[in-house]
Order: structure tokens, then sequence, then C-alpha cells
């Protein structure tokens, strides 16, 4: 399937809410395109580059759907979208159009079956919980409890201030126990550079 792409200086991951503003041309006309045939674009991270100007020179080969879920003209004039990640994608080739857009071929990545939270994952439940309190995350309806370890892992992954690449090595990995042993693993990285 073709796909827009949307490179960013974040990562989405599916089921996490992501507000944009918008202002180039080649993202309007994108929108509306989207908007008109019922489908969605890709967000990929920037690797090397601008999210503004010429297309992006390098970035992610792994992105996530991003869905259009709401839009409101801002009072700056912009374009404000709310959207939600869906699927998660490869891209296989990829053209820049005459409007600097890029059109991507993508490969579909399959998802695994929800698995429940077990114990093990109590504190990260707790966590998400804690950081559903923020109020921006709160304005974005995330951060609540959660179903299983897929859920829990794409919020946290989204919501903590992991660097871009880590949170690249979260979206590319296929199932949910490792991306949960990746996250407690950083984050008791971070804790013991906290206390020294």
């Amino acid at each position: 399937m073709k796909l827009p792409l949307f490179p960013l200086d974040t990562v989405l991951f599916p089921g996490c809410t992501l507000d944009l503003q918008l202002f180039e041309a080649r993202y309007l006309d994108m929108i509306s395109g989207c908007l008109k045939a019922g489908h969605g674009f890709g967000v990929v991270g920037l690797i090397k580059g601008s999210e503004v100007g010429l297309a992006a020179s390098e970035y992610a080969l792994t992105g996530c759907e991003a869905l259009i879920r709401d839009w409101q003209q801002q009072s700056n004039g912009l374009l404000g979208i709310r959207v939600e990640g869906g699927r998660r994608f490869d891209v296989l080739t990829a053209q820049v159009q005459r409007d600097q857009l890029i059109v991507a071929e993508v490969d579909w990545r399959d998802e695994e079956d929800e698995s429940p939270l077990g114990d093990e994952h109590a504190d990260l439940a707790v966590l998400l919980e804690a950081l559903g309190q923020h109020p921006l995350v709160e304005t974005l309806g995330m951060g609540g409890p959660v179903q299983g370890q897929r859920a829990l892992g794409y919020q946290l992954g989204y919501l903590l201030p992991f660097q871009p690449a880590q949170k690249l090595e979260l979206l590319q990995l296929n199932d949910s126990p490792s991306r949960l042993q990746r996250i407690q693993g950083w984050l008791e990285q971070l804790q013991g550079e906290a206390v020294q």
C-alpha cells in the first residue's frame, strides 16, 4: 500500500494520541487527501534533517499509521489535528514528490494478541496511571488503566522520556514481554543515574 509519510521528531505508537499543527502546503494537501480517501498517513521518526522545508534526508524505516480523529482551525491560523496511532509498518520504497511530500510503499506489521498483565507488571501499570495524572497526558486521554501488556508497553514507550532511538527500538519489537522488559531495564538505569 502507498502511504504518505510525515517525518517527525517524535515516535508515534499504536493506540497513542498526538496533536499536530500544520502549516506547510504539502501536509495540508496530504490531510485533505487522507480525509477524502478515508485513510491515515504514516509517522516516521526523523533521524536527520528537519520537520519543515525540504523532504527529510533520513528517517526511520519503521513507523506508525496516524489515524485522523479530530481537526480544527487554531487561533493562530494553523490547522490543528489530533491523530491516534494505528498499525505499525515498514517502509519498502519511498519517493519524494515535487511538493516534497514523501510517499512510501509500506508493509504492515502483524500485531500479536493482547496478553493480560501479570503481577510482574504492577509497578509499570502504577507508573502509567501516575503519568496519566499529568495535565498534558490527561488532555490526550492517555495514561488510564490498560487491559494488557501491548497497550502498557506502547503507552509507556510513548510517554516516558526515552531517547528517540530507544523509542524506535521499542516500536520495532514484535512482542510485548520484550518491550516491557526493555522499558523496565531502562527505568532502572535512569534511577541508578539519578541516585549517583
